[in-house]
């Protein structure tokens, strides 16, 4: 069976996160807004409590978590949450970068096709975005900043310390696609100037279909969102609908978990990177982005005569990889992120990720060195 090296797409689940899922499913499975007996009594506690694991984990206050299927709906009810508000204030103008996930990207260009202004911050071949950039497109009519922690398809980090820096004292809100850094890269996150902070389950070991949207108040405020689905009323009234527990609850320890053990997660994946590129050191590979800056699990590299869709399906007994966002592998355009990196179109098309996690067992190196080296004599 191949080695599974596609964790930036999504991770496999933790036992305990398992267990806990299962328990929720067959046994607990009370609704959590009938509190009316103890089977809802007991939901509603799990939930209360997976709330305040998430709220720990990024140094939010546990009334500040608002429950959605995953980060593109967080995103989606962050950004076109803002909508109204810029419209009944005349804030119009918006910031992002070039190489954001579409789940930002998609709904930030709605809003221009609805008569808002987004810019497109440029980045470089580092992949990170330059803070003097941010600093130059502020205007006083700017309605929100939309930024990601860590890039999905290079790994890189993104510099929110010197952007918040930036951001003080200016009344932009400030959402952050926390999907690939949450529970990996802790501190950037607890940072208290981000407004809005999108987070998915199934990228930190626990289970697909639950993320949240941490929406920080902001002089005793919540940020001005309109909800972007009625009925019921459920999470502060943003996001209606029955609380899947069994999710919640693997969603809070998954991040109880994260917390907890971060640290050793990193050294076991950053030990795994050395072996990888040194396994691959005789194909001479060109990595992608400023490896200064990029989380220990990921490593996105360009293959010199080797084009990526080669390399994965003649890898694909061996090892699981893909060449961009999981979200767009099915189409046959060029990588939006290494595009807007300014990479040539040689280095682009034979480019793969690669991303593991402290559960990926160790692969045949050399079987995959062997494989790749036929590719490239062919």
């Amino acid at each position: 069976m191949a080695i599974y090296l596609d964790c930036n797409a999504t991770t496999p689940l933790e036992p305990a996160v398992l267990t806990l899922v299962n328990r929720f499913m067959e046994r607990e499975y009370g609704n959590a807004a009938s509190p009316i007996h103890d089977f809802g009594a007991f939901a509603r506690m799990a939930t209360e409590h997976a709330r305040g694991q998430i709220a720990s984990l990024v140094a939010a206050r546990r009334d500040e978590v608002i429950f959605t299927s995953g980060a593109t709906e967080a995103n989606n009810l962050a950004l076109l949450g803002l909508m109204q508000h810029g419209q009944a204030t005349g804030r119009r103008h918006l910031i992002t970068t070039a190489i954001e996930h579409k789940a930002v990207l998609e709904p930030l260009s709605e809003m221009e096709r609805l008569g808002f202004t987004l810019e497109r911050l440029p980045v470089d071949a580092s992949g990170r975005l330059e803070p003097r950039r941010l600093a130059a497109a502020l205007r006083p009519d700017t309605l929100l900043v939309s930024t990601m922690q860590i890039n999905n398809e290079t790994g890189v980090s993104q510099p929110l310390a010197e952007l918040a820096l930036l951001l003080a004292g200016h009344a932009a809100f400030w959402h952050v696609d926390g999907a690939q850094g949450f529970g990996k890269e802790i501190e950037p996150l607890t940072n208290q100037r981000i407004d809005l902070l999108s987070i998915s389950g199934h990228k930190i070991y626990g289970p697909k279909g639950i993320g949240a949207l941490i929406a920080r108040k902001r002089d005793g405020a919540f940020p001005p969102l309109t909800p972007l689905m009625f009925g019921g009323g459920q999470e502060q009234g943003l996001r209606p609908g029955t609380l899947p527990v069994p999710l919640i609850a693997g969603l809070g320890e998954a991040a109880k978990l994260a917390q907890r053990d971060h640290a050793t997660r990193a050294d076991r994946c950053r030990a795994f990177r050395q072996r990888l590129l040194k396994a691959l050191e005789p194909l001479a590979p060109v990595l992608n982005g400023d490896q200064q800056w990029v989380l220990p699990h990921t490593v996105n590299l360009s293959l010199p005569g080797i084009p990526s869709d080669r390399a994965i399906t003649a890898l694909k007994g061996l090892v699981a990889v893909s060449s961009t966002s999981a979200c767009t592998s099915h189409t046959r355009t060029p990588s939006h992120v290494l595009t807007a990196m300014g990479l040539d179109e040689q280095r682009i098309e034979t480019s793969i990720r690669l991303s593991w996690c402290h559960l990926t067992p160790e692969p045949d190196w050399e079987a995959i060195l062997t494989t790749l080296h036929g590719l490239r004599d062919q």
